[in-house]
């Protein structure tokens, strides 16, 4: 067995090739610490960039949903505006005289004999203004029946709001009767009817009521 002595490690020492590897050993320990906290950084990264694409991604979902009803808010708009005309043409009496010959019309299909009919307008509410008719009818039950159908079911816009018996005779009965129509504002003001203190109904109100 060969003894290192003193003067053997002084010259290893000084030996270029005990420098080298040293140096070499040493690159290589800071290589490793070089690259394992590269390694760490760049998991932290990924994992910062991972939560932010992610949150972002939320948000954006968040801002499709908020802004969903919104698409084509435009269009639905004119739709609504071109049904709305298109119900006032259909639907609404063009006058008041329109409103006596469709309730005359129906007094006459149906065999009823109205013993009075009284009509007031309520104040403008927008684009229309609410007609009221207070009206008795006499007839047989079938005929009565037949009259209120047909008020109903007629193409302008009837809504019955109250009816109650009144009396009743043999086969015949009386009845009391409280309907809603419309006019545009314009013709209701020049109709030259009397005005009620009742509040304003909408027939978008009157239609919902009536369902």
């Amino acid at each position: 067995m060969t003894n290192t002595t003193p003067s053997n490690w002084q010259e290893r020492l000084r030996s270029p090739l005990t420098w080298h590897a040293a140096g070499v050993a040493a690159l290589g320990v800071l290589a490793t610490v070089l690259a394992v906290r590269l390694g760490l950084d760049w998991s932290a990264t990924n994992g910062n960039s991972a939560d932010a694409l992610a949150a972002k991604q939320l948000q954006l979902k968040a801002l499709d949903i908020q802004t969903t009803p919104l698409r084509g808010l435009d269009q639905r708009v004119a739709d609504a505006h071109s049904q709305m005309q298109a119900f006032y043409t259909k639907r609404i009496p063009a006058n008041y005289s329109a409103i006596a010959v469709h309730v005359g019309t129906l007094e006459v299909a149906s065999g009823v004999r109205l013993t009075r009919m009284l009509y007031s307008q309520g104040a403008p509410s927008g684009d229309l203004t609410e007609i009221s008719l207070d009206a008795g009818v006499s007839g047989t039950y079938p005929q009565i029946m037949h009259f209120v159908n047909g008020l109903e079911r007629d193409q302008n816009f009837f809504v019955i709001r109250a009816m109650s018996l009144t009396g009743q005779q043999g086969g015949m009965v009386n009845l009391r009767l409280k309907v809603s129509t419309w006019l545009r504002a314009a013709d209701a003001a020049g109709s030259g009817l009397p005005k009620t203190q009742n509040p304003p109904a909408t027939a978008a109100g009157a239609a919902r009521e009536g369902q």
